[in-house]
């Protein structure tokens, strides 16, 4: 009597991470390639806006990427992309890169908000938003990884907030490559022990990392 075929779980690799981070760094060639002298403040503008344009067909790009090799957009990644285009048309219509700023803290209070509103209720959103389950992981632990990601959510908004009102408009946008992504990544990894007792199976805590919540 043959085995039953098992499927094996495609593996994403860091393409995901790409699709999370390619934009914000399509913005920050666009900016950087129009960035005028200081002296000039209408240049400053065109050179937001040129990169906020920017910003938004790669977003929409990487939306249309991850369905095409993935099969699949998360429920997240649709939100978040909603979120560029809406805050970036802003910044667009009324020429004012405060939009643009305050884009990921709308993105971070939402997202902390969905997942805390479902922990509370005894629901694991994360599970269901980011459309991967990890061999293993009991109804426990996928509620103490909504839990935290919602905490660390509203921990992104409020630094996110604080760097917006003390730093220059560039010193903001390298942040966002050098502090927000370095972050998110370690707290990715602090997680990993606890899924690991909650059942996570050993050869997916890479998967752990490359499907994390998009940050950017």
């Amino acid at each position: 009597m043959s085995e039953p075929e098992t499927k094996p779980k495609p593996k994403s690799g860091w393409l995901n991470i790409l699709v999370d981070y390619g934009p914000l760094l399509v913005f920050l060639g666009v900016y950087k390639f129009y960035q005028p002298p200081e002296t000039s403040t209408f240049g400053e503008i065109a050179a937001v806006i040129y990169g906020t344009i920017a910003f938004m067909i790669a977003a929409v790009a990487a939306l249309v990427f991850s369905k095409i090799k993935f099969g699949h957009v998360s429920p997240m990644l649709i939100l978040s992309t909603a979120l560029i285009v809406g805050f970036g048309g802003l910044t667009i219509w009324l020429q004012d890169e405060r939009f643009i700023q305050i884009k990921p803290t709308a993105i971070y209070l939402l997202f902390g908000t969905l997942l805390l509103g479902g922990w509370l209720r005894g629901k694991a959103l994360l599970q269901v938003l980011l459309e991967a389950a990890f061999e293993g992981v009991d109804r426990e632990g996928w509620l103490k990884l909504s839990r935290n990601w919602g905490l660390f959510f509203f921990a992104l908004a409020a630094l996110n907030e604080v760097m917006r009102a003390q730093l220059g408009f560039e010193d903001w946008l390298w942040a966002k490559l050098w502090v927000f992504m370095p972050l998110s990544f370690l707290f990715t990894f602090t997680q990993i022990p606890m899924l690991l007792r909650h059942g996570l199976a050993l050869d997916d805590q890479d998967e752990v990392v490359k499907d994390e919540p998009p940050t950017a």
